[in-house]
């Protein structure tokens, strides 16, 4: 599955548009690596656990389109974007979304 955030791929032709596919995950991580991360905002730096935490939910949104798109039976996702948002506290929204289409060299 070719993914991309352009809406064109190179030496390609899109020959059929499909529909918009999307996939999104809530994530939260355990109290305890919460609380880490409240320690670490207090002294400044990267807050790992947050970055592993979005790193994770990206993936599993990720997929979770591109399965969608296969049961469409598309050959590509153009115009992928990814958006997030704070539902709590330590928990967060990630949702990617694009187009499926059919294409041919």
């Amino acid at each position: 599955m070719i993914v991309v955030n352009t809406d064109f791929i190179t030496n390609k032709k899109i020959v059929e548009v499909l529909d918009m596919v999307k996939g999104n995950v809530i994530q939260a991580k355990h109290i305890g690596k919460d609380i880490v991360a409240g320690f670490r905002q207090i002294v400044g730096g990267e807050i790992k656990e947050y970055t592993e935490m979005f790193s994770e939910a990206r993936e599993i949104a990720l997929k979770r389109m591109i399965d969608k798109a296969k049961e469409m039976d598309a050959d590509a996702i153009i115009n992928v974007r990814f958006m997030t948002s704070m539902v709590m506290n330590g928990a967060a929204e990630i949702m990617v979304y694009g187009t499926a289409v059919k294409i041919k060299d």
